[in-house]
């Protein structure tokens, strides 16, 4: 069985920064896996220790500068990597989920994986579409905000536990091939080891183009613009005081009364 693990680079933020146009200011940013595909990866790494994958296989889109953060993956036990970048992605501000479906299905159908895991969300932009669009696109099985996933899979089925809204949820079956996407909770992501960050050096990494996973470059024409970028106002006021609590205890007393929350 091979699976098949979408990652990304995603930004990291400061808790001070500014804004310039429609961006974060670079000297703000910095770059990490993004965490509910360290969960996702976790999984298909569990998977292949329990016997029942024979490979990991992780598919990112992005430029040169994301390789040392998606080699995270391959020190943690994945055995390979395919990173897909273009020319014309350089100038694409904004990758909406259509376009990121139509490439990652051209790795899929490449790859040809029993399993395809990914992240429910990313942590940047906060979309949570792609694995789901990914599924529709192939004509998969899929299964969104997975939080268990029984590490058996016979028959070729997935047996697995995901989360509605409400806090219920739901134990369904998923014929394999599916598209499970991987909520946060499901296991414990583990550190890479000294030994697993030495090896991801050595491990492949395959670059491939538009063109090499036949998709044509007008993929990246997007109806979506981002048009402004901007803190919004807190809706309420946070009072702060300081002391003991001895001493600070009467003015809480004070304010909960002011707002009615005290008799």
């Amino acid at each position: 069985m091979k699976i098949l693990v979408t990652v990304k680079e995603v930004a990291t933020v400061e808790d001070e920064f500014e804004i310039e146009g429609t961006e974060i200011a670079d000297q703000y940013l910095g770059a990490d896996l993004n965490e509910w595909d360290d969960y996702a990866v976790e999984e298909a790494v569990q998977l292949q220790e329990a016997g029942i994958a024979d490979e990991v296989v992780t598919v990112t889109i992005g430029p040169e500068d994301c390789e040392q953060t998606i080699r995270q993956a391959l020190a943690k036990g994945a055995d390979r990597a395919v990173r897909v970048w273009d020319d014309a992605l350089e100038d694409v501000d904004l990758l909406d989920v259509e376009a990121k479906t139509e490439i990652l299905r051209g790795v899929v159908e490449e790859e040809d994986p029993d399993l395809v895991l990914s992240g429910v969300q990313s942590g940047d932009d906060s979309w949570g579409a792609t694995g789901v669009s990914l599924a529709e696109e192939l004509g998969f099985e899929w299964a969104a905000v997975v939080n268990h996933l029984e590490h058996d899979l016979d028959d070729g089925i997935a047996s697995v536990r995901r989360e509605l809204e409400g806090g219920v949820e739901e134990l369904t079956d998923v014929e394999l091939p599916a598209v499970l996407t991987i909520q946060t909770g499901i296991n414990e992501p583990r550190y890479a080891s000294l030994r697993g960050i030495r090896q991801a050096q050595r491990k492949p990494l395959d670059v491939q183009t538009l063109a090499d996973v036949g998709v044509d470059e007008t993929v990246v024409d997007s109806d979506l613009e981002l048009t402004d970028m901007y803190e919004p106002e807190s809706e309420s006021d946070v009072t702060v005081w300081e002391g003991s609590a001895e001493e600070t205890a009467g003015e809480l007393a004070d304010l909960l009364e002011e707002k009615g929350v005290a008799p």
